[in-house]
């Protein structure tokens, strides 16, 4: 279904993020009661970094290690493979989606709702160099790298008219500032058919959306299989999506061809007095974990952890060489 950026569609989605703050508000912390369903049996979760700010997103480095951004504090920062962080970059506003392809670390800055004007950025590993690729953007959040070596990014912005999902090209600096026109949008990931993504909003719904035809998006989960406030994700090779949730601090295993979903983990929320989102988790990642395969996640309540799946369950990433 194609998205119109009208005006009736704008009031209409701020609406249902007013009324999706307040379900983050009230979500309970206590795994009982939890939505969607439970499904964690067999899986084991360990803390592998914890006290590290706010972290947003995380790419594996190819190396056994990670890099990961910081929203509030501000920093881009990498985790070796024995588990020790060290801060590469620091004074970013509002870091999101960062991405590693080859020498170079891409990410954004400028994520939220109202923040100032945005920017792509890419930090060169071997010299520490950084380049601002784009500036002037809607609230860039989740990032993408495509196989053909282009970039995705959402855009979540409300200070001005929804930019929707934005498309740039590393080698010939080519940029499309709405390449498909889903607003308020979140997490990116790359279907297994390679020909197609899966993004959601704060619609709280899951679209899948064609590489050669970005308007023809098409929903996969929503209300009421999917109650939630869905950010980052990551596809199998077997088209199950995993979805960082921060209305329950969960991650959500989402069935493609149902919608039907269902939470590996829950409860994962920043600790505090009160609620005050965004404070769940914030992305997921598939990554080597030996000889397997395991999920790796990031939270506003400052960790890292690792997921690894009970017997029978396939997390092969729709990118098994990364």
């Amino acid at each position: 279904m194609a998205i119109s950026t009208g005006t009736a569609r704008i009031r209409s989605v701020l609406l249902t993020a007013a009324v999706a703050a307040s379900i983050v508000a009230a979500a309970p912390t206590a795994t009982a009661d939890a939505l969607p369903p439970m499904c964690a049996d067999g899986w084991e979760a360990t803390t592998l970094v914890e006290g590290a700010g706010n972290l947003e997103n995380l790419d594996a480095d190819g190396n056994g290690g990670f890099y990961v951004t910081g929203l509030l504090d501000g920093f881009l920062a990498r985790v070796d493979s024995a588990g020790r962080f060290e801060k590469v970059l620091t004074g970013l506003d509002h870091p999101a989606g960062v991405r590693v392809a080859g020498p170079y670390v891409y990410f954004v800055t400028g994520d939220g709702l109202t923040e100032a004007p945005g920017t792509l950025q890419r930090y060169e590993v071997a010299t520490g160099a950084v380049t601002v690729l784009l500036t002037g953007l809607n609230g860039p959040n989740g990032l993408l790298l495509l196989p053909d070596g282009d970039l995705l990014f959402t855009t979540i912005g409300a200070s001005g008219p929804p930019t929707g999902i934005s498309r740039y090209r590393p080698s010939t600096g080519k940029y499309t500032r709405t390449w498909s026109d889903v607003p308020l949008s979140n997490g990116i990931a790359l279907a297994p058919d390679g020909m197609s993504i899966y993004a959601d909003n704060l619609t709280m719904r899951i679209f899948r959306i064609p590489l050669d035809a970005p308007d023809k998006q098409v929903v996969v989960a929503g209300i009421p299989n999917l109650i939630s406030l869905p950010d980052d994700m990551e596809a199998t090779r077997a088209d199950t999506l995993y979805v960082a949730d921060h209305a329950f601090g969960s991650i959500n295993k989402v069935n493609t061809a149902t919608g039907a979903s269902c939470a590996i983990i829950t409860g994962l929320i920043k600790p505090g007095p009160m609620r005050n989102p965004p404070d769940g988790t914030t992305s997921v990642r598939i990554a080597r974990d030996g000889d397997s395969w395991a999920l790796y996640i990031t939270g506003m309540d400052g960790t890292l952890r690792r997921l690894r799946p009970p017997a029978g369950i396939d997390l092969t990433p729709v990118t098994p060489t990364r």
